[in-house]
C-alpha cells in the first residue's frame, strides 16, 4: 500500500508568504524610530562641538591662518603641508620632540615598574593594612595637576626645600633641581612617576589576583624559585594588561604638558619644553595654522607609537 501523497496547503489554511529578510516588523520599526529620535540631540552636539571643530582644525592645518584671519576663515592662502614641513625645521620644536621622547623613553618603563612592583607588594608581600597602601598610593592620581606641580616645586626648592635639607643632613649639597639643565627633566620625570604610577598600579593588581595559584604551586614542585615563577608565570599571563597600561600611560605621556607647564615654564634654555607645551605656545601667539599642525604631527606620534606597542606586545598564537 502507497503512501498518501501529501497536498499542498491552499490560501485558505492560514500560510503565510515568507517575510523578506530586509522587511521589519512595524515594533521594531517604532523602536529604531524612537532610538533615531533619541539619539538626535547627542548626534548634534557631536557634529557641532566635536567633529566640525576636528575638520576644521585638519583645513587649518594647511593654511596660514593667524589670529587676524578669524573673521575671515575661509579667505586663508593655502599653503599645502608648509605648515608641517616648517615643524621639521623648526629648532625648538626639534628640542621639544627630544624632550617628549626622553619623557616617555625614561618615564614609561619607570613608571610601569615601580606600579608593577607596588601591586606585587601589595598582592603578596604586604598582609596589614593593605587597603591603606593601596589608597595611599592611588591618592596622588586623583589630586590636582597643578596643586602636585607646586608642591614639588616647594619640595625642589634649591635653598629652602625639603629635598636638599634631607641630603644636607647627610653632607650633599643638592642642586638646583629645577633650574639645572641636567636634572630639570629627570625631576620631572620622578614627580610624573610618583603621580601616575598608582593607576597603573591597581590594573596591575587586579591583573596578579588573575594568576590561577596553581601554576605557581606547579612550578614550585618543579623546583622554580620566586624570580623563576614571577619572570616564567606570572608576567606571561600578564602581557595583555601590560599591554594596556603600557599603551595608556604611552598616551598620556606623550601630551604631557602641565609638569613643565607649571614647574619649570619649559627651561631652563628649553630643557623642559614639550611637544604639547611648545603647540599650545603657538596657538598662544596665534599661529593657529602652525598650532593645528603641530598637534596632527603629535597625533601621528602618538599612533605609530601605539602600533609598535601592540605589535611587540600583543599575545601571538603559537
Amino acid at each position: 500500500m502507497s503512501a498518501p501523497t501529501a497536498t499542498p496547503p491552499t490560501q485558505g489554511q492560514g500560510v503565510h508568504p515568507p517575510r523578506s529578510r530586509f522587511s521589519r516588523a512595524p515594533g521594531a520599526r517604532r523602536e529604531e524610530r524612537a532610538g533615531w529620535i533619541l539619539t538626535l540631540p547627542f548626534l548634534g552636539l557631536f557634529l557641532i562641538f566635536t567633529a566640525w571643530p576636528v575638520i576644521q582644525s585638519v583645513f587649518f592645518s594647511f593654511t596660514d591662518i593667524r589670529n587676524r584671519d578669524l573673521r575671515t576663515p575661509f579667505s586663508v592662502d593655502f599653503v599645502g603641508f608648509d605648515q608641517y614641513l616648517k615643524a621639521f625645521s623648526d629648532p625648538i620644536f626639534q628640542k621639544a620632540a627630544f624632550n617628549t621622547a626622553y619623557f616617555v623613553v625614561v618615564g614609561v618603563p619607570l613608571t610601569l615598574t615601580v606600579a608593577l612592583a607596588a601591586a606585587v607588594a601589595l598582592n603578596s608581600g604586604i598582609s596589614r593594612f593593605r587597603g591603606i597602601f593601596r589608597l595611599g598610593f592611588y591618592t596622588p592620581v586623583i589630586t590636582s595637576i597643578v596643586a602636585v606641580a607646586v608642591v614639588w616645586r616647594f619640595l625642589l626648592h634649591p635653598d629652602s626645600g625639603l629635598v636638599n635639607t634631607a641630603l644636607a643632613w647627610i653632607g650633599v649639597d643638592g642642586p638646583n633641581w629645577l633650574g639645572s639643565t641636567t636634572w630639570a627633566m629627570p625631576s620631572l620625570i620622578a614627580m610624573a612617576t610618583w603621580r601616575n604610577f598608582g593607576t597603573a598600579m591597581i590594573i596591575f593588581l587586579a591583573g596578579l589576583q588573575s594568576v590561577p595559584v596553581q601554576l605557581h604551586e606547579a612550578a614550585a614542585i618543579d623546583g622554580a624559585n620566586a624570580w623563576q615563577r614571577f619572570t616564567n608565570v606570572t608576567l606571561p599571563i600578564l602581557r595583555p594588561t601590560i599591554l594596556f597600561v603600557s599603551v595608556t600611560t604611552a598616551i598620556g605621556y606623550l601630551q604631557f604638558f602641565e609638569e613643565p607647564f607649571v614647574m619649570t615654564d619649559g627651561g631652563p634654555l628649553n630643557s623642559t619644553i614639550s611637544a604639547s607645551m611648545y603647540t599650545y605656545q603657538q596657538f598662544s601667539f596665534g599661529n593657529y595654522g602652525y598650532a593645528a599642525a603641530l598637534s596632527y604631527l603629535i597625533f601621528v606620534v602618538i599612533a605609530i607609537v601605539t602600533a609598535v606597542q601592540f605589535r611587540f606586545l600583543s599575545e601571538r598564537d603559537n
